[in-house]
């Protein structure tokens, strides 16, 4: 009996092969936060090298995660890295 698996998009490419990424997502070791966050953080810098203010760059991917207050976005964009 063959399988159909559905291609997962990997959000990050730019980190890690596309193997890997299903690899570790199989086996539940992918932090989904800390993904979304990721793409978050690099999200606003893409903004804010455009020249958007930091407001608007928070608006901008509010847009994105509705679900996200502003100042939970501001706290991802500039939280220190452990």
């Amino acid at each position: 009996m063959n399988t159909i698996k559905a291609k997962i998009e990997n959000p990050l490419s730019d980190l890690i092969s596309d193997e890997i990424f299903e690899l570790l997502d199989a086996h539940g070791l992918i932090d989904d936060k800390a993904v979304r966050d990721y793409q978050i953080r690099k999200k606003f810098k893409h903004l804010r090298s455009s020249k958007v203010s930091a407001g608007d760059a928070i608006d901008s991917i509010r847009e994105e995660y509705p679900y996200l207050q502003f100042d939970t976005i501001r706290k991802i964009v500039y939280q220190i890295s452990k």
